[in-house]
């Protein structure tokens, strides 16, 4: 059987570029916004991962595939949730620094 040899890559020096959003001020009424949006994003991922096979476990095991957060958004610890709002108003701030408006319908 042949061995598929793998030749180690010179690394890469990344650096990350986001999107200026420092001047981006979000108002207070996109707060729900940005929870729902949380909520989503979270949703998302645990459809993702539960597709994949994990299930719900006590600590992260990627071998076995178990997660502690494959929970509901509303039972996730706020330290969790806060990644999610984070990522939600960081989007959300980079759409107004693109030139969109954020407005309810």
């Amino acid at each position: 059987m042949n061995e598929l040899a793998i030749t180690p890559q010179p690394a890469v020096t990344f650096e990350p570029q986001p999107i200026d959003t420092t001047e981006v001020s979000l108002p207070p009424q996109v707060r729900e916004l940005i929870e729902r949006l949380s909520e989503h994003n979270h949703n998302v991922w645990a459809k993702g991962r539960l597709a994949e096979g994990w299930t719900l476990g006590p600590e992260r095991d990627d071998a076995r595939k178990e997660h502690p957060c494959l929970i509901p958004y509303e039972q996730l610890p706020d330290r969790e949730k806060e990644v999610d709002r984070r990522t939600a108003a960081e989007v959300l701030k980079a759409i107004i620094a693109l030139g969109f408006r954020v407005e309810p319908s």
